[in-house]
């Protein structure tokens, strides 16, 4: 398989097929109420807590760099304080409670076919095939035990390869010279979005903002008109090469057949998570 089909199958499976499945983490009802029921109020510290707790009781500038895109002091204003709520092993199971329970529930009939079953063993195996080093979120995640249950471990397996291709995201971002902030502002016109109206952008005030994007103006990646230019149409490409490239080796371990196998596997499981979306109405539970 040459470097070029490794990375196409990278992107088909981390990005397309397995990150869906991860998402619910952060756009489904169960692991947010969950969370809340530690104790936290509102989103955004569960969201810290949870997503940061494979590292432990690191300092906010800890996670803020291995984050890398919130606006200066979003981080700061979760953590370390989430830890005098619960703790990073107490946040962990909250959250993927939550988690297999939303998926249960999106996905119905789904979670006991075999072809799940399947999905779940084969992408654990890429998830602990893929490289540590410079990985840090995903080497966290690594040193967690492995689940048993089919659902769990497909979750598990999800999460581990998602944040495994954002921490080679991170790398590409850094290595072409794009800070947090300005990824967020190429995300945006990469999806045909004015950066204002990029949601991550809004902790932004208007002034802010703009010193980003002319700052892109400057280095010729950015239009007049917020589009990119030639050259920044190139820089995010090649940003996204790479990190399709960094994602890759997770899945040396598979055969091709086995790839096919378990692309087959994953796409009724999107196709269900498309149909239903996360966009629901959800009982919270009795307090």
């Amino acid at each position: 398989m040459s470097d070029i089909t490794k990375a196409a199958v990278a992107r088909r499976l981390t990005q397309q097929l397995l990150e869906p499945l991860h998402l619910v983490a952060y756009m489904a009802d169960e692991p947010m109420y969950a969370l809340q029921a530690l104790g936290f109020e509102g989103y955004w510290p569960g969201y810290f807590a949870s997503r940061s707790a494979p590292l432990g009781r690191v300092p906010a500038e800890v996670v803020d760099a291995l984050f890398y895109n919130f606006v200066p002091g979003e981080v700061a204003a979760c953590i370390p304080a989430v830890w005098d709520i619960t703790t990073p092993e107490a946040a962990l199971a909250a959250n993927r409670e939550g988690c297999v329970t939303a998926l249960r529930r999106i996905l119905g009939d789904l979670v006991d076919s075999p072809e799940l079953a399947r999905a779940a063993d084969l992408a654990i195996r890429a998830a602990l095939n893929a490289p540590t080093e410079g990985r840090i979120l995903y080497a966290g995640l690594r040193s967690l035990p492995v689940p048993d249950e089919p659902v769990t471990r497909l979750w598990h397996a999800a999460t581990l390869l998602r944040e495994h291709r954002g921490d080679g995201h991170n790398i590409a971002l850094v290595a072409a010279g794009i800070d947090g902030q300005e990824a967020h502002v190429f995300a945006a016109i990469d999806t045909g979005m004015k950066p204002r109206a990029y949601g991550r952008l809004d902790p932004l005030s208007d002034e802010q903002l703009e010193s980003v994007v002319d700052g892109l103006r400057i280095r010729g990646l950015v239009d007049a008109s917020d589009g990119f230019t030639p050259a920044g149409r190139a820089l995010k490409d090649q940003i996204e090469a790479v990190t399709d490239t960094l994602a890759a080796p997770a899945y040396d371990c598979l055969e091709p057949h086995e790839i096919d196998e378990l692309i087959a596997d994953l796409e009724p499981l999107v196709a269900r998570l498309d149909a239903v979306g996360y966009d629901f109405e959800f009982e919270a539970p009795k307090s």
